[in-house]
């Protein structure tokens, strides 16, 4: 099986209701996402998926939060827009655009450089 990661990086503000404390008002974040995908057969010239499109469909996902105020984007205009709802969010958005050519296993969500969110789909049990 092989892992592959790609890594995008977008700039947005949010506020978290409900929230005591110094979140609760607007203020930003410069946050880094990871998309890990596996597969286990290689393309004819010996690879899994080309990096330079695992990069696009990961891009075209965060680039729709990028430079946005999070509230004011579905679905965190009902949802508290927390860094665990956005890492669902786009693994969410990710896993739509990736189609069946790989298997999306976790987005991870960095909204500083010492604190991030890993979600991956539980497995049936």
């Amino acid at each position: 099986m092989y892992e592959l990661v790609v890594e995008a990086r977008f700039c947005a503000a949010h506020r978290l209701r409900d929230y005591e404390g110094q979140c609760e008002r607007l203020h930003g974040h410069n946050y880094r996402v990871e998309s890990s995908v596996k597969t286990g057969t290689l393309t004819n010239i010996g690879i899994a998926v080309d990096f330079k499109e695992l990069k696009l469909i990961l891009q075209s996902v965060v680039k729709e939060l990028d430079h946005r105020n999070l509230n004011e984007v579905t679905p965190f205009t009902e949802d508290n827009p927390t860094t665990e709802n956005l890492a669902k969010y786009i693994y969410t958005q990710l896993k739509r655009k990736l189609g069946r050519s790989v298997q999306l296993d976790s987005v991870r969500v960095w909204e500083s450089e010492t604190s991030s969110v890993t979600y991956t789909e539980e497995e049936a049990k």
